[in-house]
């Protein structure tokens, strides 16, 4: 039990602003008294108790102020994560000293107010504060024995027992009530009930969730609950203390089994205001002195911060917050909870006046709330309506009816309701209500979404100290696996969600108790629950269905709360006289005394209690049973060990609130800076380890893992880490993004600089001898690597409208450019604008820090992130084109009009025409995504329309992705097979970079199967392949296709290039039907097309000659014809093999090439044409073959539309 207040002004510091008059300042207040004077489990911080009972200092009143009661609550969370809970009620005393007054009247001529206080006219009123320090938060209970207290002191007759007895009844006469037990005790003027759930129901939580709710709406509540889910940094923001605890303990209790594992500070004290730049995620409340608006507000960071004004009931989000699951269901099963007690889905300002009223609720609040205009409550909450019958039954049918009608719900006083069996008064019995209800509606969220968890949760194989030592390095939960079974629209919140420290946390303490004893409290209720629904659900466990279930335990557990409160289980012993000398124990009325300590200092030595409460043993057990239940840390060495475990800069729960001296501080933001070097680590190594498993499976090792949805995810808090890093110390900010800002200097003082006529070359690029090297020759030079360029671009793109989204955007071009690590190096170098916007602590200035950072940045040049151009798909870029004709036959006689069509994964360009004397282009366009084909071709024209391409490349202009689109053949009428357009099918070209560089994985796309081994491939010379090798060719082939369908949609690469690329499908059916072809002449080509002319030709006339054949047969030989005849009428000017392609690709659409292959080799035109040893005269090779060609029914084939153009199946 503390005393808190001081009455000496002439030393005091006026508080903050000494703009302000005297009386509106704050002073610095000091504890005058605590008893007793220590508990061994929990000593006394007179630092922090000081700072959060009184949290913006001493204050001053005259009779013309308000000056009501004021109770606020708070909590200390201790180095351990252990928590005490603080109950403060502060009022206002006259001050008896002429010497203060005179002082304060001295202060305000030094002012020069006229209106100033006058010491004879006025009376001068300063505050004082009691408080109650537990371990655990009754809070109902705290508040009402310390307002009976002061009306003890504050009422004209004196209470029957010196305020000491009631004092030390409370500290050692009552008891915790047991788990699953209530108690009764005395105050000064009533009885107090408290009530604390038993070990199978949810913790203990004893704040008002109705307030919440009235003060924000369900609709906001649910936004806020999703950020503290995300672990996204929430500031709270209101004028009432215990506003901001009582919505930051909701939160934080509704988040069952999940429990908030950062920096928790609910009332952060003026003179900590400097922590707000923390760098770690963090729920902190700050006070608002009701003048000032939310614009005057200067924070730090504003990047991924969710910012929720109480007092004006709204709350402003970070961009790409995703949706909680179900969130329309959800919110209206809320909903209805609420109206059940009359309480409004909608924010509704005036409720919270409105009830206050009737259930002594702040009276000081609504004082203050009068201040801005809004009246308390409605006028149908009237006294007189009340009594009112017909109000009553109007009320029933509404009720019924779902409609909510201005808040009519209001129980009676308990007055007037003597005979009811409740043993605490109605609106306190309607809260515990409310509570359960809702909460058990939150709970049940949880026990739906994870009821399979277990499943996924990897046990750990080895011992336990060997488990902490690499507890980084480990992955506790397959989560791959688990999202792999959520339906589509929980993925982008589930996969935010499993990333977080506190998921982590939980599969922590999962792993660590594998039997139910030692299991911690919370685990144990979530598991029981979770056991329940797996009995009731008969389904699989792995097949999720995203029907919504309404949670069906709320009547049991209000129930156990009623029977509690109807039956008290415990009656502590009454306060009685103590043994004090004559004359102790009287006080002046109106003020609040100084105890005496010397019988508050210690407990009873026996009594009947004795045995119960020896208060140290006692309480001691009672309190780790306490902390095992309700502060979830059970022994104390595995609290210890997750903490080491976990150590991710987050063992700063709470800055320390005793000593602020500069070198506490400079502490402070060390472990800052440690810690987020730390999660930087982390995070560059798991998104590396997840994108390596995706590329090694893409060579062919192990399992799929990562979606697209995740790479995002990873992506996404990749960003809000830099974001905190580039806050963190910061002195100057424009915007809500610290790192877009700091760009943005950047680009200023290089533009400047380019300015000057010192500064040579165009403005913007780096001026480095660095250019990159590409293996693409000289066709295609290199673009220059410019990060005030890459700026432009992001600043270009109009659809990105914010200061953050345009932070992520030039994060997600740098990763894609590899040049990341590279551009941050730049930026930090320009050590003065570093120096200007950056306090010495900062992150950005510890040199080693930083060069670690960048260094575990640049290993993400290592893999290959499309980033940015999957997400920013609708954005206009600028593509380069140059087509190389060969160097052997140089096309300088080249006479016709060359064109080309650029396809890509997302869109394609339509027909460009080329100019013929620089054969390059360079075009703007919608985003077309990865590029997959070129078509190309030219119109003929001139003498001389003969043409030999190498390839054709292609760049993007933002990206400089560079893809190479490799031809080797002829264009034109009578040479080669005499085609006048060609698709090319491209692969990106891995830019080699200076030797010094990380060395890359191999490029992504194909397997690099037993082919390359075998072919050595130049246009002109045909490799001859033996049986086995075209096999195992077609086998590849078809295996790419099989594994490309079976990665998630958002993941495959193209299946253009499995098809037509480099030992695709229709390189390797070129290869079955060129095998032991007999070639009639020297020097004359002869086409498999040829061959299949002759064999439609064959088909047709056996049809007409009505060979008898078996119905399938016919039909497979009608198709046949039927593709044949379109593929030769098409428009286009494709030679022969562009014939094959097609037909191939067609044949694989429709699923009908294996029977292609049975009708051809059973064909007579085979037997002419093939020598006796080619693989179409095998039996049994055809056979294998067919059946290799049949695992392609399962897919469904859509082909890229270039492939088919012109073709009407």
């Amino acid at each position: 039990f503390r005393d808190v207040g001081r009455g000496n002004l002439a030393s005091a510091d006026a508080g903050e602003n000494f703009e302000q008059s005297p009386l509106r300042r704050t002073f610095k207040s000091k504890v005058l008294a605590h008893y007793p004077d220590n508990v061994e489990w929990n000593p006394f911080d007179q630092d922090a108790v000081g700072m959060l009972c009184m949290p913006k200092g001493l204050s001053f009143r005259t009779q013309t102020d308000i000056r009501e009661p004021q109770f606020h609550s708070f909590i200390i969370t201790r180095e351990d994560g252990s928590r005490t809970y603080g109950f403060a009620l502060t009022f206002f005393e006259e001050v008896t000293s002429k010497q203060i007054c005179s002082a304060m009247q001295t202060l305000y001529h030094m002012h020069n107010r006229f209106n100033s206080y006058d010491i004879s006219r006025d009376t001068l009123y300063v505050s004082k504060c009691i408080c109650l320090i537990t371990p655990m938060a009754f809070a109902q209970a705290c508040r009402r024995v310390l307002e009976q207290l002061h009306q003890a002191v504050t009422s004209p007759q004196p209470p029957p027992l010196p305020l000491e007895s009631y004092v030390y009844n409370v500290l050692y006469e009552v008891p915790l009530p047991p788990a699953g037990r209530s108690l009764k005790f005395l105050g000064v003027y009533g009885p107090v009930v408290c009530q604390r759930p038993s070990t199978a129901e949810l913790p203990l939580f004893d704040f008002p969730l109705q307030e919440v709710f009235e003060l924000l709406g369900v609709e906001n509540v649910l936004q806020l609950f999703t950020c503290a889910l995300l672990e996204i940094q929430i500031l709270l923001y209101s004028q009432h203390y215990q506003r901001l605890m009582t919505v930051a303990e909701s939160i934080t209790a509704l988040m069952f089994p999940f429990q908030w594992q950062h920096v928790y500070v609910p009332i952060l004290p003026a003179s900590l205001l400097h922590f707000l730049d923390a760098p770690v995620p963090y729920l902190m409340g700050l006070h608002s002195n009701g003048q000032d608006d939310r614009t005057k507000l200067e924070l730090p960071q504003e990047a991924n911060l969710c910012f929720v004004d109480i007092d004006n009931h709204f709350i402003e989000l970070p961009e790409d917050l995703p949706q909680f699951p179900n969130k329309l269901e959800f919110i209206q099963e809320i909903s209805e909870v609420l109206l059940a007690f009359g309480v409004s889905s909608e924010a509704n300002p005036q409720c919270s006046e409105g009830l206050g009223k009737l259930r002594g609720f702040r009276s000081g609040d609504m004082a203050s709330d009068k201040r801005n205009g809004n009246l308390a409550g409605s006028p149908l909450n009237s006294y007189l309506l009340r009594e009112n019958q017909t109000i009553a039954r109007l009320q029933a049918l509404v009720k019924r009816t779902g409609v909510s009608l201005e808040k009519l719900d209001v129980k009676e006083d308990t007055s007037t309701n003597k005979d009811s069996k409740v043993q605490c008064d109605e609106e306190e019995m309607k809260m515990h209500q409310l509570n359960i209800r809702v909460r058990e509606v939150f709970a049940n969220r949880f026990t739906q979404m994870f009821s399979d968890y277990e499943v996924f949760v990897i046990q750990s194989s080895q011992d336990k100290e060997s488990w902490f030592s690499n507890r980084d390095q480990m992955q506790n939960f397959d989560k791959a696996s688990f999202l792999s079974d959520q339906p589509e629209p929980y993925l982008p919140f589930l996969s935010r969600f499993l990333e977080t420290q506190m998921f982590a946390s939980f599969i922590d303490s999962k792993i660590l108790c594998h039997d139910d004893e030692d299991k911690e409290h919370t685990l144990r209720v979530f598991d029981s629950r979770v056991d329940k629904i797996r009995m009731l659900n008969v389904r699989t466990p792995t097949l999720r269905t995203s029907m919504y279930q309404k949670c069906t335990n709320i009547d049991e557990a209000e129930k156990a709360i009623e029977m509690r409160l109807c039956k008290i289980d415990h009656t502590a012993l009454h306060p009685h006289l103590l043994d004090m000398k004559i004359g102790q124990g009287r006080y002046e009325p109106g003020f609040f005394p100084r105890l005496q300590s010397d019988v508050l200092s210690s407990g009873p030595t026996s009594n009947k209690w004795a045995k119960r409460s020896a208060p140290a043993q006692w309480r001691r057990k009672d309190r780790q049973k306490q902390h095992a239940e309700h502060l979830y840390l059970d022994n104390d060495q595995r609290e210890k060990y997750i903490q080491e475990a976990r150590n991710l800069g987050t063992t700063l729960r709470q800055p320390k609130l005793s000593n602020l001296s500069p070198s506490v501080i400079a502490q402070t933001n060390w472990k800052f800076v440690e810690g987020l070097l730390k999660e930087c680590r982390n995070k560059t190594k798991r998104m590396l380890v997840e994108k390596m498993g995706r590329e090694a499976v893409e060579l062919g090792h192990g399992e799929v893992s990562i979606t697209g949805v995740e790479e995002n995810t990873l992506i996404a808090s990749l960003c809000d880490l830099l974001e905190r890093i580039w806050s963190h110390g910061l002195q100057v900010k424009q915007g809500k993004s610290a790192l877009w800002s700091h760009l943005l200097h950047y680009q200023e003082s290089k533009e400047k600089r380019d300015a000057t006529p010192a500064g040579l070359g165009p403005p913007g690029i780096i001026h480095d001898t660095e250019r990159r090297k590409s293996d693409a020759g000289c066709a295609m030079p290199p673009l220059k690597v410019s990060l005030i360029q890459d700026m432009r671009h992001i600043q270009n793109i109009s659809e990105i409208k914010t200061d953050v989204g345009k932070a992520r955007a030039w994060v997600r071009l740098s990763m894609e450019k590899k040049l990341l690590s590279r551009h941050l190096k730049h930026l930090m170098s320009e050590h003065e604008l570093t120096k200007k916007l950056y306090k010495r602590y900062a992150f950005l200035r510890c040199d080693d820090e930083k060069e670690q950072f960048l260094y575990h940045l640049l290993s993400f040049n290592a893999v290959d992130y499309f980033c940015f151009t999957n997400v920013f798909t609708t954005i206009m870029i600028p593509y380069h084109v140059v087509i190389i004709p060969s160097k052997k036959l140089g096309g300088s006689m080249f006479t016709a009009n060359p064109w080309v069509c650029v396809s890509g994964e997302l869109a394609e360009t339509g027909v460009l025409q080329v100019p013929k004397n620089t054969l390059e282009i360079t075009f703007e366009c919608q985003n077309l995504g990865k590029l997959t084909t070129v078509q190309m071709g030219h119109d003929n024209s001139g003498l001389y329309a003969k043409w030999l391409v190498e390839c054709v490349m292609v760049r993007n202009g933002i990206t400089g992705h560079t893809y190479k689109f490799p031809c080797g053949r002829w264009l034109g009428k009578g040479v080669d097979d005499g085609s006048l357009e060609r698709i090319l099918v491209g692969e990106l070209v891995t830019s080699m970079e200076n030797e010094d560089r990380m060395c890359r994985t191999p490029p992504t796309q194909q397997s690099p199967g037993m082919m390359r081994r075998f072919v050595t491939i130049s246009p002109n010379s045909k490799p001859k392949l033996n049986t086995g090798q075209i096999q195992e060719g077609v086998g590849e082939a078809i295996n790419g296709i099989v594994k490309h369908f079976h990665k998630p949609e958002k993941e495959r690469g193209s299946l253009t290039l499995l098809l037509c690329g480099e030992y695709g499908l229709v390189w390797a059916l070129e290869q079955v039907f060129q095998h032991g072809f007999k070639s009639p002449r020297l020097f004359k080509n002869v086409f498999i097309w040829d061959f299949l002319e002759k064999a439609q030709v064959y088909f047709e006339s056996a049809e007409q000659s009505q060979v008898t054949q078996d119905e399938n047969w016919q039909m497979r030989v009608r198709h046949f014809c039927h593709f044949m005849r379109a593929i030769n009428s098409t428009p286009r000017n494709i030679g022969k093999d562009g014939k094959f392609q097609m037909l191939v690709c067609l044949g694989a659409r429709d699923h009908l090439l294996h029977h292609w292959i049975a009708l051809l080799a059973e064909c007579p035109i085979t037997a002419q044409m093939y020598e006796d040893m080619a693989l179409l005269k095998d039996h049994s090779l055809v056979n294998s073959l067919i059946r290799v060609l049949q695992t392609l029914q399962e897919f469904n084939i859509t082909l890229e539309a270039s492939l088919v153009k012109g073709i009407g199946i």
